[in-house]
């Protein structure tokens, strides 16, 4: 990491403390491999870089092991977990329950302008892939999903996925230099789905979107081995 990295803002109405924004920016450099599997981390170099005082790196680190990001060892250095195959699948597991049921309950409440918002959304994405702007892209998908969440009045839901999905996020973000166009191609399908006001083809539209994750683990692994658990092999 560059020295006094430029900590990223959190959306939210309220200001972020000090430890959200260095667990954001911490988050991110995880999931977009800047900080890839096996790296050592030490609270004082990051606090340095980050120009900040140890604690609110600290507990930044702990709230990121409790995602399943980082491994803290007493008198040791805290170290980037490798994905695991099985989180990734359990994640999946959460995400497709939670989420089927979410859209189905947008189907049903969607106003016009909401529907608008999200075509807004996949506008964004278009353009994003078309840039080949990775970063943008699943930071694009992360809101489309959390969007129909809120939108649902189950805003809570994306809070309990957030929570379980650390491995599965890293695995997706490697999958777009061959995947985004079926991720785009998939989030359109639901649009649609939504916009008919039809649950059940929503519903079924996200477990298939959900679903492909299983397919691209295995092509993930082939070409990037060394991220992932080796007593999972």
């Amino acid at each position: 990491m560059a020295d006094q990295v430029q900590l990223r803002a959190v959306d939210s109405l309220r200001v972020p403390s000090v430890t959200e924004l260095v667990f954001e920016q911490l988050y991110h450099q995880v999931v977009e491999l800047d900080l890839p599997p096996g790296t050592k981390l030490s609270e004082v170099e990051v606090a340095k870089q980050m120009g900040v005082s140890r604690q609110p790196v600290r507990d930044a680190f702990y709230r990121l092991s409790q995602l399943g990001f980082l491994l803290i060892r007493p008198q040791r250095a805290t170290v980037v977990t490798h994905i695991s195959e099985k989180g990734v699948l359990q994640a999946r597991f959460i995400r497709t329950a939670l989420e089927m049921e979410t859209v189905r309950a947008a189907a049903a409440v969607l106003s016009d302008q909401q529907m608008d918002e999200l075509e807004e959304l996949i506008a964004r994405q278009r353009k994003a892939m078309e840039t080949d702007d990775k970063v943008l892209f699943h930071a694009l998908d992360d809101d489309f999903h959390k969007r129909i969440c809120d939108m649902s009045g189950h805003d809570f839901a994306w809070a309990l996925i957030r929570d379980s999905k650390a491995h599965m996020d890293r695995v997706r973000y490697l999958s777009l230099s061959f995947g985004a166009q079926s991720a785009f191609a998939d989030h359109i399908e639901i649009l649609k789905a939504l916009k008919a006001h039809d649950g059940d083809a929503a519903a079924a539209c996200m477990r298939v979107h959900l679903s492909r994750i299983k397919g691209i683990i295995g092509r993930i692994r082939e070409s990037h081995g060394q991220y992932f658990a080796a007593d999972e092999k």
